[in-house]
């Protein structure tokens, strides 16, 4: 009986530890949405700021922009090779430059999927690394 016990106990004990350590977190855009915002922490953060308004006159916003709303393709590749030239955001021009980041394919549509969902904006269709790598310069 007190074998029986032991075992019972162990299996338990087992059975807490490992639910403990499983992600519950299986939808994948909650997923990239969550690594693209570490990503934008490390490269995008200085520039756009914390709260994705940019700096006035200076970097454009991504908060509730209709840039990065309304032209998927043109952002993906601002992201991923670079920006210069003047874009309209928002009903005001920007003319700066953003210099390429060095971002793999994965990174990002990660981040794209961070910004596209936060600060106001809202995309339903997750960004997918195959979608980022079909797009060239």
């Amino acid at each position: 009986m007190k074998l029986l016990l032991a075992f019972f106990l162990i299996v338990l004990s087992t059975l807490v530890i490992s639910n403990q350590k499983t992600n519950y977190n299986t939808d994948p855009l909650q997923e990239s949405i969550q690594r693209g915002s570490e990503i934008y922490t490390d490269f995008c953060i200085t520039c756009h700021m914390p709260n994705g308004e940019g700096v006035t006159d200076v970097y454009p916003p991504l908060a509730k922009s209709d840039y990065l709303m309304n032209n998927r393709e043109g952002s993906i590749k601002g992201l991923k090779y670079g920006q210069e030239g003047e874009i309209i955001v928002n009903g005001k021009t920007y003319n700066s430059y953003m210099a390429p980041l060095g971002l793999s394919d994965d990174e990002v549509a990660d981040v794209m999927n961070y910004i596209t969902n936060s600060w106001g904006n809202k995309n339903d269709k997750m960004i997918t690394e195959e979608e980022v790598s079909n797009i060239k310069n």
